[in-house]
């Protein structure tokens, strides 16, 4: 049976502030996550921006979705139907931001750990958005935490 829109929770002005706080909080361990990766792949291997940049995002990806299901949104969903949601979102910010890091770094000869923060940047906020309006809309505070 379909939930209606009123049987939903939606979270207040003070319960989304600190839904984006905790997401900000998570995001930045993600990132420590992605910046430690990214720079043992650089000085261990010979690997150019991309693959390296890839690996990293892979892993704070699967650092993210971890805490940010389980404590900012507090959702009891069906863990592999979030995480393929949030797969599709890798597959549409992930060729992109390897695109234009690639672009950036090997091309314009910009700095590699500028891209790296541009990017995090860019997809910590992509990412709450489309976490907290598409991937957990209808979960929200539907786990033991909540």
């Amino acid at each position: 049976m379909k939930k209606s829109r009123s049987d939903v929770y939606t979270p207040d002005a003070r319960e989304t502030k600190i839904q984006i706080f905790k997401f900000f909080l998570f995001s930045v361990s993600a990132g420590i996550v992605e910046t430690v990766s990214f720079t043992v792949l650089k000085l261990l291997t010979r690997w150019t921006y991309w693959p390296c940049y890839l690996i990293a995002l892979i892993l704070s990806v699967l650092w993210n979705f971890t805490w940010n299901r389980e404590f900012t949104f507090k959702s009891a969903n069906n863990v592999p139907m979030a995480m393929f949601k949030v797969f599709l979102f890798y597959c549409v910010f992930t060729p992109a931001s390897t695109w234009w890091g690639n672009m950036l770094t090997d091309r314009a000869g910009w700095n590699d750990y500028v891209v790296l923060g541009f990017t995090m940047c860019i997809n910590l906020t992509t990412e709450y958005l489309y976490d907290r309006f598409f991937v957990y809309r209808d979960s929200m505070n539907t786990n033991k935490r909540a």
